[in-house]
């Protein structure tokens, strides 16, 4: 990367709730911005843990693991799902956020249905795959 990436910036590049945009790479990982509104389908990822750092709003994950609790995270608060735990994010209102996750993640993991968004690498910074 040549550039800094500005997330607000980014996240102002973009309406569509509930479809990450690539906007960096890290080894085997994407950092990804999406703005989040409503519900999505309960799903797990298998073989990853899941990295939510909310930019902006609230963000509520509920989790199915009898061992957890619900999450509130705020602005500026991440939490990381584990790999294989159920969960359904909720936001009452607008929130945005930054996810880290391996590449081709599926935003609803194998779950699939309407709210699953297609791979979108269009923020990424041209400059970050030159050598």
């Amino acid at each position: 990367m040549r550039e800094p990436v500005d997330l607000a910036d980014r996240l102002a590049l973009f309406s569509e709730h509930w479809s990450p945009k690539v906007v960096a790479r890290l080894n085997d990982y994407e950092i990804k911005v999406v703005k989040i509104k409503g519900e999505v389908v309960w799903h797990d990822h298998a073989d990853t843990d899941e990295l939510f750092l909310v930019i902006e709003g609230h963000l509520r994950i509920q989790l199915r693991d009898p061992d957890e609790r619900n999450i509130t995270l705020g602005p500026g608060q991440l939490y990381v799902v584990p790999r294989g735990v159920e969960h359904c994010p909720v936001a009452e209102g607008d929130v945005a956020a930054m996810l880290i996750e391996p590449a081709g993640t599926l935003n609803t993991g194998a779950a699939g249905g309407d709210l699953t968004a297609a791979y979108d690498d269009s923020l990424l910074d041209p400059s970050a795959d030159d050598d």
